[in-house]
């Protein structure tokens, strides 16, 4: 196969195998969308007020895509409109954004997805953020970044003949 990976292509009821590499664009999406379903998922776990309706595999792959949608298009707006907020909390209220969107989700959804309050959305939201950012530092994916440097100091080549700082007095 070269150096090329195999994708997958569908066309009519087949899948097929065709040569070429996954764009990255392709690549990104699907990344980061399979990390927000597992973040949504330990959130719907750790969190009592926040619950599957559906037992179907698909409830939390939609439930994800939704959060993702209006984190793209509705979150912007939101944060432009609450910019003062924003910097008197020092971004703090960006988590109260978070719930407003979690429960928003919760009302799209309402079918198959269920947020008691807005407390629980608060706490599901601050769940999804932290497990988000954990599993993007773990895999790569998105913008996390974190890098840890260390300096040493350099060790002089004395082996205490006095030749180190003088202090005057």
């Amino acid at each position: 196969m070269g150096g090329k990976r195999p994708i997958f292509l569908i066309q009519g009821s087949k899948f097929e195998i065709a040569q070429g590499n996954i764009p990255t664009g392709v690549k990104r999406f699907i990344q980061s969308w399979l990390i927000n379903t597992l973040a949504v998922l330990v959130a719907v776990y750790i969190v009592p007020g926040i619950r599957f309706k559906d037992n179907s595999l698909w409830t939390p792959f939609v439930t994800s895509l939704v959060l993702g949608i209006l984190n793209a298009f509705i979150r912007p707006i939101m944060m432009f409109l609450a910019l003062p907020l924003l910097i008197f909390t020092l971004g703090l209220f960006t988590l109260v954004i978070n719930a407003l969107l979690l429960y928003l989700v919760s009302f799209l959804l309402g079918r198959y997805f269920e947020v008691d309050n807005f407390w629980s959305a608060f706490l599901g939201a601050l769940i999804v953020s932290v497990v988000s950012m954990l599993l993007s530092l773990v895999t790569g994916a998105g913008n996390t970044r974190f890098r840890v440097t260390t300096r040493r100091r350099r060790r002089s080549d004395s082996d205490g003949d006095g030749s180190g700082p003088v202090i005057n007095v």
